[in-house]
């Protein structure tokens, strides 16, 4: 901050040494820009303000910042959005850019989202499909054992029946997933098996049918064969009267089952990666077109923050995004007239008044209200025959510079101009904001203006800003917008206004005349001399009024 300051003064001082201003106008200046609380603190944003004051042109003042800065600009407007980009108090009304754009962190979770979704299907689908198989393979088998045992019953009541039970587990051991079947006798001797060479032995199954799950008279187990073959054998007692005759043993290929799982898990396998490929594509097409909008929108944003408040967000589209982009379009367009309004209409009344008018743009001070006001006028005594002998070119240029002095006392004393009327101009004090001290502020800048133009008439060939007659009067002004739908303006009337108008009349190039009203309540500070009484339009009687010649000195007073 302190460095910024010393580059300000230093700047200042190149200014003043190059004679483009002077030391009242560098601290007024400063001043502003301090009471602005600016956002550019540096020499170039107080150049723009004393080419705004009009104390100083845009070439000049352009020249000494490239001095100065070592820059090579042509104008501030040039420099403007590097400024804002660069300076540490804007800095952080910049948006700064995502390191992960928003289409691809929606595009992730939402990847993430089906991937999780499609895996948790997909082992809940195979898990069910396993258990059904499961149930499958054993309905096959308690059916291929029902069907051992009601059959296996007469024949190993009778002896030498092997070759029969041999037939009838041949015959139905040809059903696909059988492995093997067995029927034993009482003795736990095999008598008919799929594997005729073990015929007669002793079949050793006690440890596995310990362990099995009963069901029934249905016991079961899986195992391993000695090949590695996963096998679920199925037991079942043959009984007839009460009477054990034997047992039969059925056993299902559980790789069977297996080979079936896997089988069917690549097709579920496969149809999850082309859904979560559908998805994952879905998902960036959509996390694209919801995140563009955003986009724009921050750059749109980025826009309006550097003041480019005609940017425009191009987009057609008939959900929440369409009207967010309508509701911009409408907020950049009400920033760019008001900005317009600053601009413009700040450029004739002080910022006092300026920022109540922004603040409150539908206020009952819009509306008629009868106020105290003081109204100031100022005119350029003998107009007519000073511009027969100048170019058109020559006069606005003078015109302009007398109305840019008049206008920026008057805002600076907290008044406001009304309107220029030919080589007139109306200021007003009081209204819309109400100041106490109105008829002080009227006076002074009556006599600031008067020191002013004689200063700059004698630095300047051109006499115009030595005729410019002032008048000042008081009292109560009606107040308000006033026009037509068409055209409205913010103006006052009343007796008032016209008293103020016809004083000018009465006073001579480079004199303020004032009223009995602005006498009565500045007596005690102003040395004046009272004018003969004067009859003027809209006045039965004669009217007293007073040319002001100097201000009273405290002694005196």
């Amino acid at each position: 901050m302190e460095k910024n300051q010393e580059q300000q003064l230093l700047f200042g001082q190149l200014l003043m040494e190059k004679n483009i201003i002077t030391e009242t106008q560098l601290q007024e200046a400063l001043d502003i820009q301090k009471n602005d609380g600016a956002t550019l603190n540096d020499s170039t944003y107080l150049g723009q303000i004393l080419v705004r004051l009009g104390y100083a042109t845009e070439k000049d003042v352009v020249s000494v910042v490239n001095e100065q800065q070592n820059h090579s600009i042509k104008s501030f407007s040039e420099n403007a959005q590097s400024q804002i980009e660069h300076h540490p108090r804007t800095s952080g009304k910049r948006f700064r850019s995502l390191k992960i754009p928003i289409w691809l962190q929606l595009s992730i979770i939402t990847t993430v989202l089906i991937s999780v979704a499609i895996f948790t299907l997909y082992l809940f689908t195979v898990d069910l499909q396993n258990r059904q198989l499961f149930r499958q393979a054993l309905l096959i088998g308690r059916v291929s054992l029902n069907y051992f045992v009601n059959n296996a019953r007469i024949l190993l009541l009778e002896d030498n029946n092997d070759l029969r039970l041999n037939t009838l587990i041949t015959e139905a051991s040809a059903v696909e997933g059988i492995v093997y079947a067995i029927i034993l006798d009482r003795d736990k001797i095999i008598k008919a098996h799929t594997d005729h060479t073990r015929i007669g032995e002793t079949l050793k199954m006690a440890p596995f049918l310990s362990s099995g799950i009963q069901e029934g008279d249905v016991t079961y187990f899986d195992y391993y064969s000695e090949a590695e073959e996963h096998i679920l054998n199925l037991s079942r007692t043959v009984i007839m009267k009460d009477e054990a005759l034997g047992e039969v043993h059925v056993g299902i290929s559980l790789d069977f089952i297996d080979l079936t799982i896997r089988e069917k898990t690549r097709d579920i396998l496969l149809i999850s990666l082309v859904i979560i490929g559908l998805g994952i594509i879905t998902a960036v097409y959509y996390s694209i077109r919801f995140s563009r909008p955003l986009v724009k929108l921050v750059q749109a944003f980025n826009e309006i923050s550097v003041g480019n408040y005609q940017h425009k967000i191009k987009t057609i589209r008939n959900d929440e995004f369409g009207n967010i982009a309508m509701s911009f379009n409408a907020m950049s367009r009400e920033l760019w007239l008001k900005s317009i309004m600053q601009r413009s209409f700040g450029k004739y009344v002080g910022n006092e008044v300026l920022e109540l008018i922004l603040d409150n743009p539908e206020s009952d001070w819009l509306k008629g209200r009868r106020r105290k006001a003081t109204v100031l006028f100022t005119d350029v005594r003998g107009f007519t025959s000073y511009s027969k002998v100048r170019e058109p070119e020559e006069i606005v240029d003078h015109l302009n510079t007398y109305f840019e002095i008049a206008t920026k006392i008057i805002n600076q004393h907290g008044g406001y101009v009304d309107k220029f009327i030919g080589d007139a101009v109306m200021g007003i004090f009081g209204v819309p904001v109400s100041q106490k001290d109105h008829i002080v502020r009227a006076v002074q800048a009556a006599l600031d203006m008067q020191r002013i133009f004689l200063e700059k008439n004698r630095s300047h060939e051109d006499t115009l800003l030595n005729k410019i007659g002032i008048s000042i009067d008081t009292g109560v002004v009606l107040s308000g917008n006033i026009g037509s739908h068409v055209k409205m303006e913010y103006t006052v009337i009343g007796d008032t206004v016209n008293m103020a108008s016809r004083l000018n009349g009465l006073s001579g190039p480079g004199e303020i005349v004032i009223s009995k009203a602005v006498y009565a309540h500045m007596k005690d500070t102003l040395d004046v001399v009272l004018l003969k009484p004067r009859k003027i339009k809209g006045k039965l009687s004669p009217i007293k009024a007073y040319r002001i010649l100097n201000i009273k000195s405290k002694e005196a007073a």
